[in-house]
């Protein structure tokens, strides 16, 4: 598959929102290989994080011991599944419930200073972002909830969404998924820069406890439990199908808008092969979970019945305030519906394809090939 970019949109590259430090060692490790025609895009991720260097060094006196002292006293709710299952309107829902905090598209996209820094930083973000995301008609706003994964990839060089800038090392970058085979010293690592990020997030929300959506969780099982034994999940799950479908268009969408690399032509194998590695981990480690704390749900339940599946999400977990959040999630259904849905058709070999690659995904969640 083919993939090629305006070298000269820079509105949406990651890079230029990482730390100067982590920018120069990422860029580092991929031996500084950038495309030409991409040059552009580097030069003004390095632009815009020196010039941010002065607001995280201040967010960094303002806050350390603040964060340092901090704990997520109250464990997460996960939001999981596979990036182009419904994560994101699921997620948009949940939040509705002011009584819980979730991480905002501002805080992945500036993860280095969003805390001292708001009044000035916010708006540049804000007028940066365009009013639907490029991929699909799904609104996109700074206050709007997003998956943290965006912000770990700012805050450390070895993270999963650092891949789609450098998708020349797309097969190493997504180990970083179920985290299988790392050094223990990088997983350690790891481990301390998502507990910082949520740390930061959860100061900002005010100590509430977080609803979180992050696909690449799934894999993550195990970790997730040791860090926080009392997490809850929700797992969103899709006829695989139209994940194929979503999933390719997600690539030539995004990753023409995020790379400093051309891409390879392998993009689609790579992609379907960490599918089935996602979900032979869950499938390996979801009865970690106790009963009580895992709920799964079907993509097509949600969007032709989205309230009574929220209220349904509230009661097992016994999450509070649906019924004073009601009116607002029913609002919020009511504006979605002249959302429109990608249509499509497809190749019966291709059908074969996807059905000999995913075969036990289709059995496991009962969808026919």
């Amino acid at each position: 598959m083919k993939i090629q970019g305006d070298a000269l949109d820079v509105t949406f590259e990651p890079l230029a929102g990482f730390g100067l430090t982590n920018l120069l060692r990422i860029t580092a490790h991929n031996r500084f290989n950038i495309s030409t025609r991409y040059m552009p895009r580097i030069l003004y991720s390095f632009l815009l994080s020196s010039v941010l260097t002065p607001f995280r060094f201040r967010e960094t006196l303002k806050y350390k011991k603040i964060i340092d002292q901090t704990k997520i006293s109250k464990s997460p709710l996960f939001i999981i599944g596979h990036w182009r299952s419904g994560t994101t309107y699921l997620h948009n829902l949940m939040s509705l419930n002011q009584n819980y905090g979730y991480c905002s598209t501002f805080h992945t996209t500036a993860p280095n200073v969003f805390l001292a820094n708001e009044k000035i930083i916010k708006p540049i973000v804000s007028a940066s972002l365009p009013k639907k995301r490029p991929q699909d008609d799904v609104a996109l706003g700074a206050d709007l909830p997003q998956e943290e994964e965006y912000g770990l990839g700012a805050l450390f060089p070895y993270a999963y969404y650092n891949g789609w800038c450098f998708p020349k090392n797309m097969k190493f970058y997504n180990k970083f998924v179920c985290l299988d085979d790392i050094p223990n010293k990088i997983l350690e690592n790891w481990k301390e820069n998502y507990l910082y990020f949520l740390k930061k997030v959860t100061i900002y929300n005010k100590d509430k406890r977080l609803i979180l959506k992050n696909p690449a969780n799934t894999g993550r099982i195990k970790l997730i439990l040791e860090l926080f034994p009392d997490a809850q999940f929700v797992h969103i799950i899709r006829n695989p199908y139209e994940v194929y479908h979503s999933m390719i268009r997600f690539m030539k969408v995004i990753m023409s808008k995020y790379c400093v690399q051309v891409p390879p032509d392998d993009l689609v194998d790579v992609m379907m092969d960490l599918y089935n590695q996602m979900y032979d981990k869950y499938f390996e480690e979801r009865d970690l979970i106790p009963s009580e704390n895992l709920t799964e749900i079907k993509y097509e339940n949600v969007i032709n019945n989205p309230v009574d599946n929220i209220k349904k999400i509230h009661n097992d977990f016994n999450l509070s305030g649906y019924k004073k959040h009601e009116d607002k999630l029913k609002k919020y259904v009511n504006s979605q519906k002249k959302t429109k849905l990608s249509k499509y058709s497809m190749d019966e070999n291709v059908k074969k394809m996807i059905y000999k690659k995913w075969r036990r995904i289709f059995e496991e969640f009962e969808y026919s090939a």
